[in-house]
């Protein structure tokens, strides 16, 4: 996995041969009415993002997305923008070398599909295997288990970025809720077939963060609050930006990817539009991340 390129011309061959318009409902988009087994983490004993020919220096980025109910528009907007908005501005902007980018779509450990995950892929089979999850659509607007990625991402991915090179992917959870406090063992059995006992969100988001740089992006209703357990777990990477802006995901994906790269903030945020800058700006005030070059922290 993880060979070839992407590009825009893919994505609009695939754009049109699944019928996906500017008006398209994430109902008919995704039209999968199903799990399938390839992407239920039940069957996978690992998801590897590999150096290859293509790829010499991948870098593994893992981005989760909730699935529950009150969030179809996201999987919608990412369907039909965010995904190439993404990976094209990845490669004018450079801010990884050869990303290898996985997608996850989370839900609740209650559900038919609590977590899906596709490969990890560098050029169109990222899109296709995404339009290929299933949004099961149930879950609420209470706290949800964004901590299953963390889990799968500790216990079920080997990178060569982390294992050759000592360097950490990204990881990236997107939805509206706060998460749980803990992953129970019945549910890790059930959801994943590994025997473990009750793990906290705290101890899974540490195991997780030895490989991967976490955040959460929260998307929040009129008022802007810090969801308070994602708070307590991974203080300082919490970006927060309401409904309205999502159509910015991939610039303020890939601004901190460059901050934490060590870019300077103010030359990260002048590089995008008049318009996005602000919701940037905003987006990463809360941010803590340590610049290894300068020992600064911002």
């Amino acid at each position: 996995m993880g060979r070839g390129s992407y590009t825009s011309s893919d994505w609009a061959k695939l754009k049109n041969s699944s019928k996906i318009t500017a008006t398209s409902t994430a109902d008919q988009i995704f039209k999968t009415k199903k799990m399938e087994e390839r992407f239920n983490p039940k069957f996978i004993n690992v998801r590897e993002a590999r150096d290859s020919e293509d790829h010499p220096n991948s870098t593994p980025i893992m981005i989760g997305l909730d699935v529950t109910g009150s969030m179809g528009y996201l999987s919608a907007e990412i369907a039909k923008n965010g995904l190439n908005e993404t990976m094209m501005k990845i490669y004018s902007t450079n801010p990884v070398q050869d990303p290898q980018m996985l997608f996850a779509a989370i839900g609740d450990v209650s559900d038919s599909a609590p977590l899906q995950v596709t490969q990890f892929e560098s050029d169109i089979r990222i899109a296709e295997q995404l339009l290929s999850l299933w949004l099961e659509g149930a879950g609420g607007d209470f706290p949800e288990d964004y901590q299953l990625l963390w889990y799968f991402a500790a216990k079920h991915v080997h990178t060569d970025a982390f294992e050759k090179r000592g360097k950490k992917g990204f990881l990236f959870t997107i939805g509206d809720a706060d998460c749980h406090e803990k992953l129970f063992g019945q549910d890790i059995y059930r959801i994943f077939d590994d025997v473990n006992k009750d793990v906290s969100s705290a101890e899974l988001a540490k195991m997780a963060s030895e490989r991967f740089e976490l955040f959460h992006i929260h998307i929040h209703g009129r008022a802007e609050t810090l969801p308070k357990e994602f708070n307590k777990i991974i203080p300082g990477r919490i970006l927060c930006i309401p409904k309205s802006a999502i159509s910015a995901l991939p610039e303020i994906i890939i601004t901190v990817m460059q901050l934490v790269n060590g870019k300077e903030e103010e030359k990260v945020i002048s590089q995008w539009s008049e318009m996005s800058q602000p919701i940037v700006r905003n987006a990463i005030k809360h941010l803590v991340i340590k610049n290894k070059k300068k020992g600064l922290f911002f």
